[in-house]
């Protein structure tokens, strides 16, 4: 996984502050949300060893579509949201969006 993506609440924080450093105004739900998105979307391209399916919000869920643009399958937040699953326990999350990537590109 990339080392841009936030791993952390701490990473989080350190991200906001380098970006807010460089002009750019971002909150820390903004970057949980884009580090949900790019660790699912870093789990099955690791899986399907490149780029083959795109990882998109959908409201509240993530929505996984393959190359074709058909869905492959939605992944809901445990909580009431990502976010707060990520700031109660970024590596639970993260393990679990793992375990959902094996199941959606197992059922194929």
């Amino acid at each position: 996984m990339s080392v841009e993506i936030p791993q952390s609440m701490d990473d989080v924080v350190m991200q906001v502050a380098q970006r807010k450093l460089h002009g750019e105004d971002v909150t820390e739900d903004e970057v949980i949300k884009n580090a949900v998105r790019d660790i699912l979307q870093a789990f099955f391209d690791e899986a399907l060893e490149g780029h083959y399916d795109d990882v998109k919000w959908d409201g509240d869920k993530l929505r996984v579509t393959d190359f074709m643009g058909e869905l492959v399958g939605t992944i809901s937040p445990a909580g009431e949201s990502f976010v707060a699953d990520f700031r109660k326990n970024a590596d639970d999350l993260t393990m679990r969006l793992e375990e959902q990537t094996a199941k959606l590109i197992g059922g194929r």
